[in-house]
């Protein structure tokens, strides 16, 4: 009885309604949050969440409000399915209306992967520059850098989510420990102390003597946040010393170790690729007359050492470039002293293919099932 209580409401249109309904609401509440909050933490709180929280004012605690991307998503997906399989089943007549189900189910679970895999960062080029690597738009990380190899350089890179929690770490790949003593999200560095200041309490390094004004976190999608940490290094003997690492810094700081070289830097998350891209001409096209953008292109060169690929690639908007599993768009284009500089946005997103997949799929189911009653009606007028 109860089983057939719950594969009944899992079945019924009006779940169907109700999930639709709130899914309207959702999206207009966190359309309306990004205003105060901002895209990320709006898309986080709203969307790729089961719950809606809510903090309760002066107890740290957070409550469920309302029901979370995730969840109707989800519950999406289940009425979608068990709807389906309860009212036609695997019936030759019903081929239309099983496609059109897959491609909304496809579609659903298509946006979930989208949300949990997809990542963005940007590549900024000069005309002549060559990287192999990107730069994500909104997280950082600590990196602890070996450079007694001239020729290599050995990288360890601590995201800044570890970073933020304020404890110690302890890598094989170091021979010492990490102590995160303290850390800000956001924060400006002074030479000087002024009003909220705060003195930074590191033995070596550019950060002694310096002070730094906790900021609030920027929100904006146009903003970008400037955290900093104190950090330790403790070793078998005893700490090493302790480093102001920021983003506003710019720099890495160098020390030794145990007849070793290294570095440390807190700066912007770094995703490296087996081949690299070399700026060689950068258009910026505009109407006569005006400051509207016409076209905006970049010209580069991909060169992949490990197979011997190398050749001329133009990226234009609207025109990506689309190569081991990244999309290449043409982003932003800036005039500079030696150059023009060029922004590539680039995007991992394994999922891009399954809305064209889904829609593709409803489109043909719709086809088909209408095809099905065309058939059976002519069919029926001639009898």
């Amino acid at each position: 009885m109860l089983l057939s209580r719950v594969v009944k409401f899992f079945c019924s249109l009006r779940l169907t309604v109700v999930c639709l309904a709130l899914a309207l609401v959702l999206v207009f509440a966190g359309t309306l949050a990004q205003v105060n909050i901002g895209l990320y933490a709006a898309q986080a709180k709203y969307f790729r969440s089961l719950f809606v929280l809510w903090p309760v004012p002066g107890t740290g605690l957070k409550l469920p409000v309302y029901p979370g991307g995730y969840l109707i998503g989800g519950v999406l997906v289940i009425n979608l399915v068990a709807a389906y399989f309860s009212r036609f089943g695997l019936r030759k007549e019903k081929a239309g209306l099983l496609m059109v189900h897959s491609g909304l189910v496809l579609l659903l679970l298509g946006q979930l992967a989208t949300d949990l895999l997809q990542v963005e960062s940007g590549m900024r080029l000069t005309e002549g520059e060559t990287k192999n690597f990107s730069e994500d738009f909104r997280a950082n990380e600590l990196v602890v850098v070996d450079t007694t190899d001239p020729a290599h350089n050995n990288v360890v890179a601590i995201p800044d989510r570890l970073v933020a929690k304020d404890r110690e770490l302890s890598l094989p790949q170091l021979p010492f420990a990490v102590r995160v003593k303290q850390y800000w999200p956001n924060a400006d560095l002074l030479m000087q102390p002024t009003n909220g200041a705060v003195a930074v309490v590191a033995t070596r390094g550019v950060g002694r003597g310096l002070y730094l004004i906790p900021r609030p976190v920027a929100t904006s999608s146009e903003e970008r946040n400037s955290p900093a940490a104190v950090v330790e290094l403790e070793g078998d003997q005893g700490p090493v010393g302790s480093w102001l690492v920021s983003s506003a810094l710019g720099a890495k700081q160098d020390f030794s170790y145990g007849q070793k070289s290294y570095q440390i830097a807190l700066r912007v998350s770094r995703h490296y690729y087996p081949y690299s891209l070399t700026l060689l001409k950068a258009r910026h096209d505009v109407y006569m007359g005006t400051e509207i953008p016409r076209n905006f292109s970049s010209r580069v060169r991909l060169q992949r050492p490990e197979t011997g690929e190398d050749r001329e690639v133009l990226i234009r908007m609207n025109a990506p470039l689309r190569y081991g599993g990244e999309t290449y768009y043409q982003y932003q284009m800036a005039d500079a002293g030696n150059g023009k500089v060029s922004t590539l946005q680039v995007v991992h997103n394994p999922g891009w293919l399954t809305p064209y997949l889904a829609c593709s799929l409803v489109g043909t189911g719709l086809v088909v099932q209408f095809m099905t009653h065309l058939i059976g009606f002519v069919r029926r007028r001639k009898a």
